[in-house]
């Protein structure tokens, strides 16, 4: 819970300060359609509005990325942590098939949402490298404090539940919040049978896959 509160006012503050950075750098303007037709004035850190998108959803898309992956770092690294410090092949194995689904999906939710956010090239790179390192950085970090960390000891248990459970409150909002209510409440799913079928579906599948893979973990 602690996770999901901290990360609902980090959504909050980050929308907030685009909303500044983007109403002060741009001489934008809005149709009544409310698409945005650009003026820029100076130089802006991002790259400018896309036209076709309204302020709102573009920096909706802004601050869901790079909130999400500050998300997926933490639990990133605290996955490749345990997979550094594990020393039983036998617990190494569902970690590893672990670490590859939620990598992957998590990867392309990110990619996702990196490409409608329309960041700059450069910026987009930064994105892309930083979550491709996080996961090794854990492992190196487990690695590296091996020969002192005892996973059974009461102290490393609570600090890996707490991290654990703060990560799943982050995740869990993003997921909900960012990613999933966005999508579902679209009208083109409402509008779309097949697509609002085809949606619940997908969700319901991965929820069950996940909730299988959980025997393993």
């Amino acid at each position: 819970m602690v996770g999901a509160l901290l990360t609902l006012i980090m959504d909050c503050l980050a929308t907030r300060h685009f909303s500044g950075v983007n109403n002060c750098g741009n001489g934008d303007e809005e149709d009544k359609d409310g698409n945005v037709h650009h003026h820029v004035h100076g130089s802006a850190s991002h790259a400018p509005l896309p036209t076709g998108l309204s302020r709102v959803e573009i920096i909706r898309y802004r601050v869901t990325s790079q909130v999400l992956e500050m998300g997926i770092v933490v639990h990133s690294v605290i996955i490749g942590i345990a997979l550094g410090t594990s020393q039983d092949v036998e617990s190494i194995k569902p970690l590893m098939a672990a670490l590859c689904f939620h990598q992957f999906f998590e990867g392309v939710g990110l990619g996702g949402c990196i490409v409608q956010a329309s960041f700059k090239s450069a910026s987009m790179m930064c994105m892309a490298l930083f979550f491709s390192l996080t996961t090794p950085v854990g492992i190196a970090i487990g690695i590296g404090i091996t020969n002192v960390y005892d996973e059974s000891s009461p102290t490393a248990l609570i600090v890996q539940g707490l991290l654990d459970a703060v990560a799943a409150g982050i995740l869990i909002y993003m997921a909900l919040v960012d990613l999933l209510a966005q999508d579902f409440m679209n009208p083109r799913v409402h509008n779309n049978n097949t697509l609002f079928f085809g949606a619940n579906v997908s969700l319901l599948l991965g929820a069950a896959f996940m909730a299988v893979l959980a025997i393993w973990a």
